[in-house]
């Protein structure tokens, strides 16, 4: 194996942690830090945009959004995300990583600013217009996915490979942090501009026309990000992997990552075209040879990604109504339409800061250490047991003075999905496949995630509904409540723990020694097959 590896690419490998590693988790974590931010600051001001625009006279409770319309404005986006997924994913293996990564992040721009200024007479035309442009926006955010991942593993050494595609992904943390500390501060310097009565006093007063500024201040917030990485991203040079492995272009690939590592590179077109041209290297994605190679770990990466999205993400959003639930949030009618923002990002912007952006950072340091496997089987079974511990005794944690317990085991199982599969089902597939597929194969693994979201989000809009018809929100029918949702997530945790058995380790490796693409061996592709469920060698 070792003597068909390329110069250019054992330098990488052993390349020493510098000043380029960092650069390049910057420029590729801030499209990170802005998908974060855009997709779950909307979960932020649903219930502001309920009171703008569907306020309904005579009514006890505040204006919420239609459930069609609620679907709509939370779940639109990860249509988009799906999508771009799917279409970056395959374009950058076809023009490479570098023509493509741009693109990305100027849509996230340019649909962040039309988010934030959605135009139109009537509610209706708001909605549409917002819709419109955070499906595309979403489209921006799934390009980055495969993208990020892909450009990260192959522009690191294999010692400290997982560590530095986790700090990407990391950086999601603190996007989520910044939506919710943004929020903060807007709704805090708002209430105090233009102070109002609670909606149980004047409930027309609640909501100040200049409430509407609010919403669309925070979406304009997540152009910035993204503006600022661009001209650095254009910088950048294409990965030396997809150079060689698939431009087929020695020279250039010694060129570009002689100066990014500064040492002197020495070209090897001749083991390039052997190592492309050889027949066991060109199989494609839909053939009978990648099947037996690379199908079962496809299927993993997908069903994994698919299973933690549904429980991530449907806490994720509706997290407002949970603490709702168990009283850490008024009741919507003692409080005016600003405070409520306000009391929402708090309680977000609190379980970012104690369970998600320390999950992330454990992952960081340890995944190279403990490895990609146990930290995603430890993951999913601790998300499970929390979910238990939320669900059995819910009625416990509802009473007064019991909902600090509820919050800590809460922020647990936001600590063990970061510090566990929501990075790792990230990392993997951006490391097993080989590099003329990586790209394709990531984003597919990252769609099947996010078909995972769009069940999570748009299913716990209704399921998460009360059983009694008396408590049910206005214009919902009566779900299975939040009780036997948190059942029901705790269920596909633990199918995620089993279908974890599945996925290759991959700590340590080489790319090319992974995917088996500097070698004919079926010895390398089968004990690769087979790490996932033994411990790392």
């Amino acid at each position: 194996m070792g003597k068909e590896q390329l110069h250019v690419l054992s330098a990488l490998d052993g390349a020493k942690t510098q000043w380029y590693h960092f650069t390049a988790i910057i420029i590729a974590g801030m499209g990170f830090f802005t998908d974060a931010y855009d997709l779950f600051c909307i979960s932020l001001v649903t219930k502001l945009l309920g009171r703008i625009y569907y306020h309904v006279d005579g009514s006890p409770s505040p204006g919420t959004l239609p459930p069609n319309i609620s679907a709509a404005v939370n779940g639109v986006a990860f249509c988009g995300t799906i999508s771009g997924q799917l279409f970056f994913g395959w374009l950058g293996d076809k023009l490479g990583r570098k023509k493509v990564y741009g693109i990305t992040l100027l849509l996230m721009v340019i649909c962040s600013i039309g988010s934030g200024l959605s135009f139109g007479h009537t509610a209706k035309g708001v909605m549409a217009t917002l819709c419109f442009f955070r499906f595309w926006l979403g489209f921006g955010i799934g390009g980055d996915y495969p993208l990020s991942a892909t450009i990260m593993s192959e522009y690191a050494n294999k010692k400290t490979r997982g560590g530095f595609i986790a700090a990407v992904f990391a950086m999601q943390g603190f996007g989520i942090l910044a939506g919710g500390t943004i929020a903060i501060i807007v709704s805090t310097l708002f209430k105090a501009w233009f102070d109002a009565p609670p909606y149980n006093v004047d409930p027309l007063g609640s909501t100040v026309p200049e409430a509407d500024y609010v919403w669309r201040i925070i979406l304009l917030v997540g152009a910035l990000p993204a503006a600022l990485t661009y001209y650095w991203r254009m910088k950048m040079p294409e990965t030396a992997r997809y150079t060689a492995l698939v431009a087929k272009n020695a020279k250039q690939a010694a060129t570009d990552m002689s100066k990014v590592l500064q040492v002197e590179i020495q070209e090897d077109q001749s083991k390039v075209e052997e190592i492309t041209n050889a027949q066991r290297h060109n199989f494609g994605l839909f053939s009978r040879e990648f099947l037996r190679r690379h199908g079962s770990h496809l299927l993993g990466t997908m069903i994994c990604w698919f299973l933690l999205d549904i429980a991530f993400y449907s806490q994720n959003l509706f997290q407002k109504d949970i603490f709702s639930s168990i009283n850490w949030i008024p009741k919507a009618n003692t409080m005016n339409a600003i405070e409520e923002v306000y009391k929402i990002a708090r309680a977000q912007t609190l379980i970012a800061l104690c369970g998600t952006v320390p999950g992330y950072w454990f992952t960081v340091f340890l995944i190279d250490k403990i490895g990609r496997f146990w930290i995603q089987l430890l993951g999913f079974f601790m998300m499970t047991v929390f979910m238990l511990g939320l669900a059995i005794p819910y009625h416990h944690w509802k009473t007064p003075g019991n909902h600090i317990g509820f919050i800590v085991l809460y922020a647990f199982t936001f600590f063990f999905a970061n510090f566990g599969p929501n990075s790792t089902t990230f990392i993997v597939p951006a490391e097993i496949f080989p590099a003329r597929l990586r790209s394709t194969c990531h984003g597919i693994s990252a769609a099947a995630g996010k078909a995972g979201a769009i069940i999570g989000s748009f299913g716990f809009l209704y399921a998460a509904q009360s059983q009694d018809k008396a408590k049910v929100d206005h214009g919902y029918s009566p779900g299975i409540g939040v009780r036997n949702s948190l059942f029901v997530l705790a269920g596909c945790n633990f199918l995620g723990f089993l279908c974890t058995l599945l996925v290759p380790e991959s700590k340590g490796k080489s790319l090319e020694e992974i995917s088996g693409e500097n070698t004919g061996d079926s010895e390398t592709n089968n004990s690769a097959t087979h790490n996932g469920t033994l411990p790392p060698v």
